[in-house]
């Protein structure tokens, strides 16, 4: 698979980077021309959650790109200093303003292209009240007959409440991986 070649210059002595195989490796990196610093490049972790109130998950209209306007589940890019589980009730109350009780892991779906890895967590919501933050134009409950589906922002998001959904309609909750392609 052909990954662009992001890194240009070196984050130690800025100098131009070049793409080689180092020595003891099996993969080309970003490798300074004038230090030999090796740059690695990792996939970047998504966390969020899958909010429920009673019959209803809870959804955010985006007010930021990518997908301006399409719902997402709250989710965001994990940060340093903090868990999966940390980052996707970080996101949960930075999107939504929602108050919730994780409730385990539910989907890990691997977007290669993108050099992500979504983890999806279920929660339980505390309450009803929603109070969305700057990235969010609404967020609102919706039954599952009401889901938006032509307007979902991502295809994890996808994903993840088609697998909710049948796991809730079978009456039990397992931990879901895959591939996005």
């Amino acid at each position: 698979m052909y990954l662009p070649r992001r890194i240009q210059h070196c984050r130690v002595c800025g100098s131009r980077t070049e793409y080689r195989v180092p020595a003891g490796d099996n993969r080309e990196r970003a490798t300074c021309t004038a230090c030999g610093e090796i740059h690695y490049e990792n996939p970047l972790n998504v966390v969020g959650t899958v909010p429920v109130w009673g019959e209803q998950v809870l959804l955010c209209r985006r007010n930021i790109e990518p997908r301006y306007g399409l719902w997402t589940l709250p989710a965001g890019f994990m940060e340093l200093g903090e868990t999966t589980a940390e980052g996707a009730m970080r996101e949960t109350v930075e999107e939504a303003g929602a108050r919730i009780e994780l409730e385990g892991l539910f989907t890990i779906l691997n977007v290669v292209r993108a050099g992500q890895v979504h983890l999806f967590y279920r929660a339980r919501m505390l309450d009803a009240h929603l109070d969305p933050g700057p990235e969010t134009i609404e967020a609102r409950l919706f039954r599952e007959s009401d889901i938006p589906w032509d307007e979902l922002a991502f295809r994890t998001v996808r994903e993840t409440l088609q697998l909710f959904f049948e796991d809730r309609r079978a009456g039990r909750y397992r931990v879901h991986d895959g591939n996005i392609a």
